[in-house]
């Protein structure tokens, strides 16, 4: 009888049986080191919940307005600022303690760090809306992006640069680490840090507008109690060790459909014209997250997810009720 011709030896066969063994018993070892490596990971996130207090029974069920905060309702907080911002700056060019063509002059020099003379002809629609803007730099540049936790502006950056220092290695532990430092802020900035940040963000402004400038102590600890929602709670959905920064187009840049929402409508891009930023009257917001790391590297970049798109009008519109006035962008 004869065999067939793909017949292996018995010698061969050992081989081969052998090989695949060793193979199966490589594979069972990864799957139960996953198996502990996700066990690992529920015991911490357990603890973590159970030191911050958020730690859930077995009928508890996630509710809204809890503990963590939701993009709906930073979208709500953030419309509320704006508006208190809009009212602030109405107020100043109603009743200006000095003329609209001063006030603009000062608003472009706070925004440029220039003080070349300008032509006259400043419009009130124009004014607004740049105290609006740099209304929103100070915000972005310090409320939103720098963690304010004392009445110390050095003591803040250095909580900042630790922060930072620590997301980029483990997001989880910089979570915990923000969330925890915020529970022990201070319930109100101090008057003297407040000006301190105004002199420094805006100080032609606040020579020129003087006591109008009362109203925007007011916007500056409402921004501080919208940062202390962003940063003080877990943020809602999966990304629990996201967190929130903020972003100001500036002026004279392109209209990107991703980052800006126009209040106004823009004649120019409807008719298939070139504009730009007129003016940012509310900061865009972001939330920052650790995306996963490519097969076999350990750094992860930063995965950036727009929540609220930073409200805009752009240059057409802003120089619609004059002809005086030069637009930043051209200057």
């Amino acid at each position: 009888m004869a065999f067939p011709q793909d017949a292996v030896s018995s010698e061969q066969y050992r081989y081969a049986l052998t090989n695949f063994r060793i193979a199966h018993e490589k594979v069972e070892e990864q799957r139960r080191q996953l198996e502990e490596q996700e066990r690992q990971i529920g015991m911490l996130r357990a603890r973590i919940a159970l030191l911050e207090g958020t730690a859930k029974g077995p009928q508890d069920t996630p509710k809204q307005g809890g503990t963590s905060v939701d993009d709906f309702s930073i979208k709500n907080a953030a419309a509320q600022l704006e508006r208190m911002i809009n009212r602030w700056a109405a107020e100043v060019v109603r009743s200006p303690p000095a003329s609209l063509d001063i006030i603009y002059a000062a608003a472009i020099s706070d925004i440029t760090g220039s003080n070349e003379p300008l032509p006259p002809g400043a419009s009130p629609v124009q004014v607004q809306n740049l105290l609006r803007h740099v209304m929103s730099e100070m915000i972005n540049a310090e409320v939103i992006n720098c963690l304010i936790v004392t009445n110390s502006s050095e003591a803040n950056v250095q909580l900042t640069r630790i922060h930072e220092h620590l997301f980029s290695r483990n997001p989880m532990v910089a979570a915990v680490w923000r969330r925890q430092t915020f529970s022990a802020a201070v319930e109100s900035c101090d008057t003297n840090m407040a000006y301190s940040i105004f002199s420094d963000q805006m100080p032609s402004l606040v020579k020129v507008l003087g006591a109008s400038m009362k109203g925007a102590f007011s916007i500056f600890d409402s921004a501080y109690n919208f940062s202390r929602m962003l940063h003080g709670a877990p943020a809602g959905g999966s990304s629990a060790d996201a967190f929130y920064r903020s972003f100001v187009p500036e002026i004279g840049s392109a209209l990107l459909p991703r980052q800006i929402e126009l209040i106004r409508r823009c004649l120019r891009s409807e008719r298939g014209e070139v504009d730009r930023v007129g003016a940012t009257i509310f900061p865009g917001l972001v939330k920052v997250a650790k995306g996963a790391p490519p097969s076999g590297e350990q750094n992860q970049d930063s995965v950036q997810t727009i929540v609220r798109r930073a409200q805009v009008i752009c240059e057409c519109a802003l120089l619609a009720s004059t002809n005086s006035a030069v637009p930043l962008g051209h200057q």
